[in-house]
């Protein structure tokens, strides 16, 4: 396979990616929405209101991106996540350049379709997660590492390592690592680039200081918020949940076979550049426990950098004999005749996402809406969809509040229904259910899909 097929191929599923976004029309998720507001207040010249209720971590990089797209006004949603959805085809050719780098073209081929095709990365893709635009470097970062060793292509690996850095804290400990490496092989420690793995961490610091005064901002919410939401575990369930988030995302026939391809390449001393998907899975699995012991969530999406590294082997073992391939086939026929069902969840999600947020939207333009916010905010039983309506209203955080922080005595009160949905956002890790009961006062208004409106205006 040519260059130029390869950027045909890669062309033709970034076509099917625009025409997924535009037929399939999807929504970002909760920490998204938050930095599509806070890209929109840097916009309009005020600070981003980290410091909000239950708001999420910033990602400095995101911020920039989103506020980027909040140029091109309420389209920016959207927007973003047809970037994210690129993201993924370009995340997904990454792998098969780091794949054909460590030993050929047929294992680049079968790890790209294997990671490429992981549910929970299109369901990132599809809701605009900053993983996607953070795999998306990490990965190119480690395909020209593995594919060059000029001192050119070594400066474009910095670069791509300090922009995931700006995404995502993995991304420094991958570039520790990368330092300690190429001063392992020039045989004396490189203090004239030390700096350069200390940029991305340097700059989210500046940043948390510039907004909060706090520049470990960033590290004291995250923490504050794990507890708070009940997501931090005790070290002793880490490795159980390692390996259960990890053969989640990557399936577990896949990480059986990486498994087995990793003994394969070792014996048969197969593979060159074997210590970058090495280094992707070690600094992605030292990341995930460290959080852990420092009292951070503990989240499936925190091991998509290992999962990711375990579909190279993986696409190794498959493609070294026929036999081989063909048992890999069957396997994975029969994982999709028995998991068939996830097909069905995954348009059944995007369906859900939908249906959300076109009922959202519809409730929000309601003439009760209208006239409840000149009494008060708009509120919701929780903070689970507070950025989402803060970005349709384009309202401030003090014209949108979660009643879970606060119950307020005029305004506009939203009621969830439905099982689904009052599950997803009508409840939350330490917020009472009753908060999802129309206040004293209010009066029953308008309703559109699962959402209904009740109004408090006093003396009105």
């Amino acid at each position: 396979m040519t260059r130029r097929t390869e950027l045909l191929v890669v062309g033709a599923l970034a076509v099917v990616a625009v025409l997924f976004w535009a037929l399939v029309p999807t929504y970002p998720n909760y920490d998204a929405y938050y930095h599509l507001v806070w890209g929109r207040e840097i916009g309009a010249g005020h600070l981003p209101t980290f410091e909000a209720y239950q708001a999420p971590t910033q990602h400095p990089l995101y911020l920039a991106i989103c506020w980027f797209f909040g140029l091109f006004g309420e389209h920016a949603d959207r927007l973003l996540v047809l970037f994210t959805c690129l993201c993924h085809v370009a995340f997904t050719y990454a792998v098969y350049r780091l794949g054909t780098a460590i030993w050929d073209r047929r294992a680049g081929v079968v790890a790209a379709l294997l990671a490429g095709s992981s549910f929970a990365l299109l369901l990132y893709a599809a809701r605009a997660y900053v993983d996607e635009p953070f795999l998306a470097l990490v990965l190119w970062a480690a395909a020209l590492e593995a594919e060059r060793s000029a001192p050119r292509g070594r400066r474009a690996v910095w670069v791509l390592l300090v922009l995931a850095g700006l995404l995502r804290p993995e991304a420094w400990v991958l570039g520790g690592a990368y330092w300690l490496w190429l001063s392992y092989r020039a045989r004396t420690p490189l203090w004239s680039i030390l700096a350069v793995p200390l940029i991305a961490p340097l700059i989210w610091c500046a940043v948390d200081a510039l907004v909060t005064g706090d520049p470990l901002f960033s590290l004291h919410s995250t923490s504050d918020l794990a507890d708070e939401l009940n997501r931090s575990k005790s070290f002793s369930e880490v490795p159980g949940d390692f390996a259960s988030f990890l053969a989640d995302t990557a399936r577990p026939p896949v990480a059986i076979a990486a498994v087995l391809g990793v003994v394969w390449a070792w014996r048969k001393r197969e593979g060159r550049a074997i210590y970058v998907p090495l280094a992707l899975f070690l600094a992605g699995a030292f990341t995930f426990f460290a959080s852990s012991a420092a009292g951070l969530s503990v989240l499936p999406r925190y091991l998509t950098v290992p999962a990711v590294a375990l579909c190279l082997p993986a696409g190794y073992l498959v493609t070294r004999s026929r036999a081989l391939l063909a048992v890999a086939v069957v396997a994975g026929l029969a994982f999709v005749v028995i998991r068939a069902d996830a097909f069905d969840r995954l348009a059944t999600e995007l369906r859900f996402i939908r249906s959300t947020h076109n009922d959202l939207v519809a409730v929000l333009h309601t003439q009760t809406v209208r006239e409840g916010r000149a009494c008060g905010p708009v509120t919701l039983p929780n903070y689970r969809l507070v950025p989402d309506t803060r970005w349709i209203l384009d309202a401030s955080q003090k014209q949108v509040g979660s009643r879970s922080a606060v119950q307020r005595d005029s305004g506009v009160a939203l009621l969830l229904l439905g099982d689904k949905l009052l599950r997803r956002y009508g409840f939350a890790d330490g917020a009472s259910p009753k908060t999802n009961a129309p206040p004293d006062g209010f009066i029953r208004g308008e309703r559109r899909g699962s959402f209904t409106a009740y109004l408090g205006c006093p003396g009105g």
